[in-house]
């Protein structure tokens, strides 16, 4: 009877303890209990900046110091790949951890459903502070954070009026600065109590790179060295890198080249017009010595870009090197992940290109750094095939968070811990939806193995296309019609239809009817038109 009372008082004793247990995790927040163990995100994010760009990546143009540091501070992966080389269905991707046909999102004309799931969302739900500054790009209201302010559209490099929190803002300066102080007084502000995310999105090195003059004045008189495949005739491949609008020679405006005054001028101050004037008024001077030799026109359009991209790119390199310098001066360094991406590659004169949109590898790579001190090797390098489709998943279990079943991403911190597990994906799917329309590179979808790659361009033509990159990693030479690599071509069709099964995409549909040369112009579209009668033009001109 007395060891019956006994355990009756035990059981009740551990009933009160349990029951004040609960209690407690109930009564204190959540975020109380975890900001020691949950670490906070930085995700810094740039617009087409060229992975040749970096100086970690091996640039032999310009020089990345913060960015080389935040590499050796932590992981840099050389096989980043992007589900669809475009801005706005880039961010799509990584909001959602999904593929593009799948989150609704394929091209820059379409607005993105933010009713669905998103990552920074569940962050919010699980505790976290949220926010986001800079670039949006999403064509919808901003969800998901306590604070935002982002820029209208693409957004100036000059005056960006942004929408804060849902209303109207109008700022003076540079928009890379700008961006950047807005983030560090949000830094500074915000609730310690809690773990948090930022996402730093600039504009920058968006098309049309207008520099500020410190960094301009860095690279006015270097000569930049011309890429091996700056003179492509496109004879090895097929029509679609032969039939696109995207070349330095004849596709770049007097806008791009500061031949004319930028789209915000009118809006710019007085000082900010001098100093433009001081930067380019030389130009048109020289356009003027080089405009009857085309050969040398084009190589004076790729020194005036070269000049005007790398100046963006080291503005957002300072960037970085604020951020980062506040994270170590407050104490946050040892707890907070830094990310730094970009929505996609880009072209700095391989091929004779700018812009992005081909699988090939200028823009179907982008650079990615992760810094996670205590947790990432300092200096490793990683060669996974890995993807803007991870970014989502990594953060959901960086913090803890369930990820939820239907994304199709996979989280890298099993990879940034050095232990890549061993059904790690071997290959990968790209799908490029946007034509007709700028730069008029045609619609594709392909697989990668990290050797080989297969591309199928279809909608105005049906052609295929299979480089092996060992061998031939400028992409030069075709080689789908080479009995050596029959066995590769079939392995690769045969996981291209794998890969969409597993992603569920739909059927394309595959028409040889020309937009260029065969089809009527698009109506209500007199832009389009113009554009289109120019590119016959040109695309004589390259086949002779």
């Amino acid at each position: 009877m007395k060891r019956i009372l006994f355990m009756k008082h035990v059981l009740f004793s551990a009933s009160i303890i349990v029951a004040v247990s609960i209690a407690v995790m109930v009564t204190v927040p959540a975020a109380v209990l975890t900001t020691e163990t949950r670490p906070n995100i930085v995700f810094i994010f740039t617009d087409d900046h060229a992975y040749q760009a970096i100086g970690v990546y091996g640039s032999n143009r310009n020089e990345t110091p913060q960015m080389d540091k935040l590499a050796a501070q932590g992981m840099r992966f050389t096989n980043c790949c992007v589900t669809n080389s475009l801005c706005g269905p880039s961010r799509a991707v990584i909001q959602t951890g999904k593929y593009s046909h799948i989150n609704g999102f394929k091209t820059n004309e379409d607005k993105f459903n933010i009713s669905q799931p998103t990552f920074p969302k569940m962050l919010q739900k699980a505790g976290y502070q949220t926010a986001i500054v800079g670039k949006w790009h999403l064509a919808c209201e901003v969800q998901g954070f306590d604070y935002s302010e982002v820029l209208i559209g693409q957004g100036p490099y000059y005056n960006p009026p942004m929408i804060r929190n849902g209303e109207r803002v109008k700022h003076t300066g540079r928009t890379t600065e700008i961006i950047t102080e807005l983030s560090l007084q949000w830094l500074e502000k915000r609730d310690q109590s809690k773990p948090f995310l930022l996402m730093l999105q600039h504009k920058a090195p968006h098309r049309e790179w207008d520099a500020y003059p410190k960094y301009y004045n860095k690279y006015k008189d270097r000569v930049f060295p011309y890429p091996e495949t700056f003179n492509d005739t496109y004879s090895g491949r097929g029509r679609a890198a032969l039939e696109q609008d995207m070349t330095i020679a004849e596709t770049m405006t007097p806008q791009d080249l500061k031949l004319e005054f930028p789209g915000v001028w009118n809006s710019m101050t007085d000082e900010q017009k001098t100093e433009w004037h001081e930067m380019y008024d030389g130009r048109k001077a020289e356009f003027e010595t080089f405009k009857n030799d085309p050969a040398a026109l084009k190589r004076w359009k790729y020194q005036c870009y070269m000049k005007d991209y790398l100046s963006c790119v080291a503005a957002v390199d300072d960037s970085i090197g604020q951020i980062t310098e506040f994270l170590d001066k407050n104490g946050l360094a040892e707890n907070t992940v830094v990310v730094y991406a970009s929505d996609q590659g880009f072209y700095l004169g391989e091929h004779g290109w700018f812009d992005k949109r081909f699988m090939y590898n200028e823009s179907f790579k982008t650079p990615l750094i992760v810094r996670w001190n205590g947790v990432v090797k300092p200096g490793s390098i990683n060669n996974d095939i890995v993807s803007n489709v991870d970014f989502a998943a990594t953060f959901l279990e960086m913090a803890s968070v369930p990820i939820p079943d239907d994304i199709q991403g996979r989280s890298l911190v099993p990879v940034l811990k050095g232990q890549t597990p061993t059904d790690w994906r071997k290959s990968f799917y790209y799908h490029y939806y946007e034509y007709p329309a700028v730069h008029m590179v045609k619609r594709h979808e392909g697989v990668y193995d990290g050797r080989f790659k297969l591309i199928h361009f279809y909608n105005d033509i049906d052609e295929w296309e299979f480089y092996d990159l060992q061998t031939d990693p400028q992409e030069l030479r075709n080689a789908i019609d080479n009995s050596t690599y029959s066995a590769e071509i079939i392995r690769l069709k045969t996981e291209l239809e794998r890969q969409k099964t597993e992603l569920k995409v739909p059927p394309i549909q595959v028409n040889t009817k020309s937009v260029i040369f065969d089809a009527p112009f698009p109506e209500g579209r007199p832009g389009m038109k113009k554009m289109i009668e120019r590119l016959r033009n040109d695309i004589e001109k390259r086949r002779k």
